[in-house]
Parts: structure tokens; sequence; C-alpha cells
């Protein structure tokens, strides 16, 4: 079935539609959140989100970009999300201990990427690090293009920005990864 099909089937409630789509798209988007929560189990959970509101909001999808174009705009948004809400849970959780109400304590959380070879875990582990630093724009370009191995003009799609800003924030992105990184490749 190709794109179009898809579409109608899914506007139109059809399960093997709804399998298709898990089964085509599911390792782009939970590998795409992965690559922002650094987390599996908060990537799959966060992957089962992406496909629920897909199939919540497919009436919706007008078609105006290709299919994963839109899977991958929910997903960075789930994620980055998911980002956020951490963030904030972790400063409020400093603030309750800094006033004395006790805070939880954030465990370190061993990141494991599919797509890394196991020699290079720990490089990948150190980067993965790093562009958890970079402005979200930069970590969302950087992600997409490196990890995902989309296009400039794919990435500037799903970001809907130009594809010249796109190449900006890449350009961007290498360098401060490149100043984050340089003392871990230096020794």
């Amino acid at each position: 079935m190709n794109e179009q099909e898809l579409i109608r089937g899914l506007q139109n409630g059809d399960a093997t539609a709804f399998r298709q789509l898990v089964e085509t798209w599911q390792h782009m988007v939970y590998n795409t959140v992965l690559s922002i929560v650094q987390n599996t189990g908060e990537a799959e959970d966060l992957a089962q989100d992406v496909f629920i509101q897909v199939y919540q909001s497919v009436a919706q999808f007008r078609g105006e970009a290709k299919l994963s174009t839109w899977l991958y705009r929910i997903a960075l948004t789930k994620a980055l999300d998911a980002e956020r809400k951490k963030k904030a849970k972790k400063r409020m959780a400093g603030f309750r201990s800094w006033i004395g109400a006790g805070g939880e304590e954030v465990e370190a959380v061993h990141f494991d990427h599919p797509g890394v070879q196991l020699d290079n875990k720990e490089k990948a582990a150190m980067l993965f690090k790093a562009m958890t630093q970079l402005p979200e724009n930069q970590r969302i370009a950087f992600t997409l293009i490196k990890s995902e191995g989309l296009s400039y003009e794919e990435v500037a799609s799903v970001m809907n920005l130009g594809v010249k800003a796109v190449e900006s924030l890449m350009h961007r992105a290498k360098e401060n990864l490149r100043k984050k990184l340089q003392q871990y490749y230096n020794h």
C-alpha cells in the first residue's frame, strides 16, 4: 500500500493500515526519541505515545508534508516535552532539597543506542551526553541528520526551516560539540 492509501486507511480506522504504519516506522520513531531522551524504557513509552497520538489525530493530517515528516515532528515534540518535564522535575527536586523538604535522588542512566556498535559505546555515550547540552534546534538538526540519516532538505521540512538555516544549525552544532568534546579527545 502506498503512502496515500496508507493515510486513507489510517483515517478510516483500518487496523491493517495502522499495523503497517507501526511496522514501517517503529524503529525510526524509537531511535529518534531515544536519541533525545537517552533512556531505553522512556523511549519505548514515548514511542508508544507517538503512535497513540498518530492514531488519535490522523483525521486532521492534511498531507501537506510527507507522513514521515509528520511522524518525526510528533516524535521530536514528545521527546522534547519529556526532556523539559525531567528538567523541571530536577529543578524542583533541587529546590526542595535546598529548602530541606527532601528531594528525589536522580539515578544515573546507562545510555545504549541500538545504532552504535559495541566498540564505540564509550565514545557514543560521550557524544550523546554532549548533545544534551546543545541548544534545542541544534540538537534536533544534529540528531535527525547524524542519527537518523535525513537529508538537509528533509530536516528543513521537519523543522519548518529553510535548508540554509539547517546548514547553519548543523555548523553551530558541530562547533559546539567539538568544543565540548575537545578535552575528551585530547587525552
